[in-house]
């Protein structure tokens, strides 16, 4: 192909995806290696078209020695020759990746994307443009569908990323850019660990991709492409509806995102993978290291009728309990109880629920008593200092109303509250003495009584309407 008609499709490809609006200043990520070297030369003469401003950028994983040393002269050469901003950056990928007991590959990925990642946090660039290609796209797409990948690791490597990460040579395959590069008589270095068969994405390139031009079908880097990008315009249509459904179906309960179960199961399968998959990024940071199995495990949990059960995966434990499923960070600092001493009225928080408990002091109890209102303590009954906890098997008392005393476990069992809120759920006590829980109020012994002269007004608060000086009363939380 013509070095123009090369030329003419990474423009379409920039115009298609709206890569770059003008004047944007644009970091042009330079290796050294052809597909770099033909991606800066393009976007130097695609650049008026969008008044762009670029600079090179360079990263050394320090793993070659003197050929590294030697990438960065050639890169730092190519960008003083051509009148340009030059940056670079480097880091010992080999000990990273030991510290983080990660291949070379992905510990260079992250370290090199940090990097670039550094000029787009500080606003110094708009773009950085990566110099991947169509056969990097097959490659990816055989290696993932190898690897287990359903359809959002199909979509391969995506032309726009939400940081700014943009791919202008997607569309253009590597046998097509060093065809362009010859043309035009431009040099480039040849990293010779490309040619490394011990490398499993080496092994696709040289040998699958190979096997399958040879024996199947000429095209296959073509259609594997395709495919992608077939799966990329789901991956957006799904991803519009997967947010859609989160909003409406999972509640953040501090760290955890919680759903009903019912609602999860009565979902397409298809839907609700996706929104499981969600719930998982949005809690435990990344889906790195969740398979098939975890996500088909949590699906499982959703659709049995009742009961409990949990399911565990990298950094979260997924829980069931009733109808509900609470996805958390594993191990989680909730799961451990509190103990708030309480020498007099104020407002505390006990960690983990999310909740301000307001305690003031009251002549009589006031026009705030009924339902939606406070819970009446009779101050002269109460013994000082008291103590608000969390939940402990075997906790029992008399609530107000009641004619005897009653296990805590079984009120909170007939109020369908789920395993995990019970853990947090926070009583007050005076000696060893229960006088008040949430939802369930205050107990009969110590109950204020409606000529009561001074009474300790209790109120549970949700964190964000108590920071917003909004009250919301009572036991009802």
């Amino acid at each position: 192909m013509e070095s123009a008609g090369v030329l003419e499709r990474v423009a379409d490809t920039i115009a298609r995806y709206r890569m770059f609006q003008r004047g944007h200043r644009v970091g042009v990520a330079v290796s050294g290696g052809a597909d770099s070297v033909c991606l800066l030369e393009a976007l130097l003469r695609l650049a008026p078209r969008w008044d762009l401003s670029l600079a090179v950028l360079h990263f050394d994983h320090r793993l070659r020695g003197a050929a590294s040393e030697q990438d960065a002269q050639f890169v730092a050469e190519l960008a003083r020759r051509r009148g340009l901003p030059f940056h670079s950056g480097s880091a010992d990928v080999a000990e990273l990746a030991r510290r983080a007991r990660d291949n070379l590959e992905q510990a260079g990925r992250r370290a090199r994307r940090e990097f670039f990642m550094g000029f787009l946090r500080t606003g110094q660039l708009d773009r950085v443009a990566l110099g991947h290609t169509r056969s990097d796209q097959a490659e990816t797409v055989l290696f993932r569908l190898l690897r287990g990948s359903g359809p959002t690791g199909l979509a391969g490597i995506r032309p726009v990323t939400p940081e700014g990460f943009v791919r202008p040579l997607i569309a253009i395959s590597r046998e097509e850019i060093e065809g362009f590069l010859r043309q035009e008589g431009l040099e480039w270095r040849l990293d010779h660990t490309n040619l490394d068969l011990r490398l499993a994405r080496n092994r696709i390139r040289y040998e699958l991709l190979g096997l399958f031009r040879r024996q199947w079908n000429p095209a296959i880097e073509k259609i594997l492409a395709q495919t992608a990008l077939l799966a990329q315009e789901d991956e957006e249509y799904w991803e519009q509806e997967t947010g859609r459904l989160a909003q409406a179906l999972f509640e953040e309960r501090g760290s955890a995102w919680v759903v009903k179960a019912s609602a999860l199961a009565s979902l397409p399968r298809a839907a609700a993978r996706r929104l499981i998959r969600r719930a998982v990024a949005g809690v435990a940071g990344s889906l790195r290291g969740w398979e098939f199995g975890h996500i088909e495990g949590i699906l499982r949990l959703a659709e049995v009728g009742g009961g409990s059960g949990c399911v565990t995966g990298p950094g979260l434990l997924v829980r069931r309990s009733l109808d509900w499923l609470c996805f958390a960070p594993w191990p989680a600092a909730e799961e451990r109880g509190y103990r708030l001493r309480v020498e007099a009225p104020g407002e505390y928080r006990p960690a983990g629920t999310g909740m301000v408990i307001r305690l003031r002091l009251s002549e009589g109890r006031g026009a705030g008593d009924g339902a939606g209102g406070a819970d009446w303590l009779d101050w002269r009954r109460l013994a000082w200092p008291l103590e608000l906890r969390s939940w402990q098997p075997g906790d029992r008392y008399r609530p107000a109303g009641h004619g005897q005393e009653v296990k805590l476990k079984e009120l909170l069992q007939r109020a369908r509250i789920p395993l995990w809120e019970r853990k947090k759920w926070p009583i007050m006590t005076s000696g060893r003495e229960i006088v008040w829980t949430l939802r369930f109020g205050p107990a009969a012994a110590y109950a204020a009584a409606a000529d009561c002269p001074v009474v300790l007004a209790v109120e549970a608060v949700a964190e964000e309407a108590a920071d917003d000086g909004v009250t919301e009363r009572g036991g009802n939380v």
